[in-house]
């Protein structure tokens, strides 16, 4: 059965439209109470009910984060001031690197992805011995998320390395997971999640993605 949130994501995809083609304040300003109302405050319910329906399938608390609409330009050639989608996170209180679970919705997409976006220094030298030691289950894991949920490795964050990192041999079996400074799987909703309710399409799709996220915890569990 539909939920609010259906109705919540037609209307991002139709303002997230109007503002590729208007990317200006003055656009921005002209529907900010419309955007405050009708996508922003009902994305910041679904993040704080699906925290909490992680903290059942992972057994550990969740915070929730709804990203700004604002971009951030100081580094960027890219000068338009907004982002055109709406994207939530769930990540662990810890001061440590931690495996998160990410939400997207835009005009071109809507998907649920999990993993860990900046792998540096300590956190990059863990993530390597894991896929030394344990690269076959960790594929395992991956093929198991692709063949339930359509989940794939996504190509967020810093683009891999060209070469195998030392110590590992060029020739790894799983060369192209030690190439790699981040780690994610991201996978689509499926056609029917508008009649299922977008809350529960994503408590659907959580079984898929655990296997993996159960492999990330055990190396980095906070």
């Amino acid at each position: 059965m539909s939920d609010g949130f259906a109705e919540m994501i037609v209307r991002a995809n139709r303002f997230f439209t109007q503002l590729r083609d208007n990317n200006t304040k003055e656009f921005y300003e002209a529907h900010k109470a419309m955007y405050n109302s009708e996508i922003k405050k009902p994305a910041e319910l679904l993040a704080d009910l699906f925290a909490e329906d992680l903290a059942k399938a992972t057994g550990k608390a969740h915070k929730s984060k709804v990203f700004r609409i604002h971009r951030d330009v100081r580094f960027s050639k890219d000068k338009t001031p907004y982002n055109a989608h709406l994207h939530l996170m769930w990540s662990q209180p810890s001061q440590s690197t931690t495996p998160a679970f990410f939400f997207g919705a835009s005009p071109d997409y809507l998907m649920l992805g999990m993993g860990m976006m900046h792998l540096e220094k300590d956190s990059l030298t863990a993530f390597r011995a894991m896929v030394d030691k344990r690269g076959d289950d960790l594929q395992e894991a991956m093929q198991s998320a692709q063949d339930t949920v359509g989940a794939s490795l996504s190509d967020w964050g810093p683009d891999p390395l060209k070469r195998v990192p030392k110590p590992y041999d060029p020739d790894h079996p799983h060369a192209d997971l030690l190439k790699r400074k981040a780690f994610a799987l991201r996978a689509d909703l499926s056609s029917e999640w508008h009649d299922t309710g977008l809350l529960k399409s994503l408590n659907t799709m959580l079984p898929g993605l655990m296997p993996t996220w159960q492999i990330l915890n055990k190396t980095f569990p906070g």
